[in-house]
């Protein structure tokens, strides 16, 4: 956590907003945002992402002081100057298609392809050079995304059992997706996040399965 100051008094002015109404869009409490609007209280890395969703502005901008942001893909930027942690900021390119082997160079040929040319967005505290923004476009894995979502995902975080991941899985044809992975000594289980179909179970060791990356965050929304 950090103690430096946030934006979220100028903001509300801006937005013409009641705290008691940023309570209602961040879901965090009114005492608390008090706290955080007056400087009085740390906020954490969840509120700082809610903070930000609700403004609709990214968590670089909800500094009072921050360096200039860079659209270099391959450089951290570490923000703000003036804290007891350093938080990094990557910039991740947002993509249609989830890359068979994700790569600096993959990735932005994958954005390049699917129509997301030039589109980033930011996620903090990684240093995952490989990790992209998968662009949700329909309402197949809903209620847990929908259409418009973006997923991030990092190939270099470790999944296990119980975890969402994009995967690659089939024999014949084989099937690029983001699954509910579930292992057991015989098999492995998929079971899509919106469970309105039945789990597939994979025979290890016989049936094609790989791990892409691991979904390590959501953002809501994303225009």
């Amino acid at each position: 956590m950090s103690s430096t100051a946030l934006r979220v008094k100028e903001l509300l002015r801006e937005k013409g907003w009641t705290t008691k109404v940023l309570a209602e869009k961040t879901g965090m409490s009114e005492s608390y945002l008090t706290h955080i609007k007056n400087g009085t209280r740390r906020w954490n890395e969840d509120s700082l992402k809610k903070l930000a969703n609700a403004f609709e502005i990214t968590p670089i901008d909800l500094f009072a002081e921050r360096r200039k942001r860079t659209d270099n893909i391959d450089n951290n930027v570490s923000m703000p100057q003036r804290s007891d942690v350093e938080l990094k900021v990557q910039v991740v390119p947002v993509v249609g298609e989830i890359p068979s082997n994700p790569s600096p160079y993959n990735n932005q040929l994958m954005q390049t392809t699917t129509g997301y040319k030039d589109v980033f967005v930011p996620t903090l505290n990684s240093n995952d050079v490989a990790m992209f923004a998968f662009a949700v476009d329909n309402n197949l894995l809903a209620p847990a995304f929908v259409k418009g979502d973006l997923l991030i995902v990092s190939p270099e975080v470790w999944t296990r059992s119980g975890d969402i991941a994009a995967v690659e899985f089939g024999n014949d044809v084989p099937t690029k997706s983001v699954m509910q992975v579930t292992f057991s000594e015989d098999f492995i289980v998929l079971e899509s996040p919106s469970r309105k179909q039945a789990p597939l179970a994979l025979v290890r060791g016989k049936d094609h399965f790989r791990i892409i990356g691991r979904v390590i965050q959501r953002i809501q929304k994303f225009i």
